[in-house]
């Protein structure tokens, strides 16, 4: 019973394997993804800015802050971070801002259709991948920690 259960866990690991060296393209998809989503937004905002003002004071109920503080932090994150996860530089920082940006859009709005809430899920979830993985190799924060030599304790 033993060497049956070691043959299949050898063929297991030795057939799966290969999944492996899709890792970071699976990241990087993940993050080119979900920077282009949050990134139109963005670029929508700006296209009107009076339109913007106007949903951050009367539609969204942006908790603590200011209507206009809270656009133009909105904006700005949906600009600037998506730039950073692209990149892969600070990956993980920017992926968590955007978090909270997900977040706060799901939060301010008083009634959200069930499947724009479910793709605010899904965003999420690939933020929090990257949070999670970090950006993977194909990215700026890989080059830099093999081209720099930085120590493995500061890169943990």
């Amino acid at each position: 019973m033993k060497s049956m259960i070691g043959q299949f866990a050898g063929f297991y690991w030795q057939t799966t394997q290969p999944l492996n060296y899709l890792q970071p393209v699976a990241l990087l998809a993940a993050r080119l993804y979900v920077a282009k989503v949050f990134f139109a937004a963005g670029l929508t905002k700006l296209q009107d800015w009076d339109t913007t003002l106007f949903l951050f004071e009367e539609e969204y109920s942006v908790p603590l802050l200011p209507f206009e503080w809270a656009a133009v932090l909105g904006t700005s994150g949906e600009i600037l971070l998506p730039i950073l996860i692209v990149l892969g530089l600070g990956a993980r920082f920017g992926a968590l801002g955007l978090s909270v940006v997900n977040v706060v859009a799901v939060i301010s709005l008083e009634e959200i259709a069930p499947a724009a809430l479910g793709l605010h899920v899904i965003w999420g979830l690939l933020l929090a991948q990257v949070v999670v993985w970090g950006a993977g190799a194909l990215s700026a924060d890989a080059w830099l920690k093999n081209n720099l030599k930085v120590s493995k304790r500061a890169g943990q």
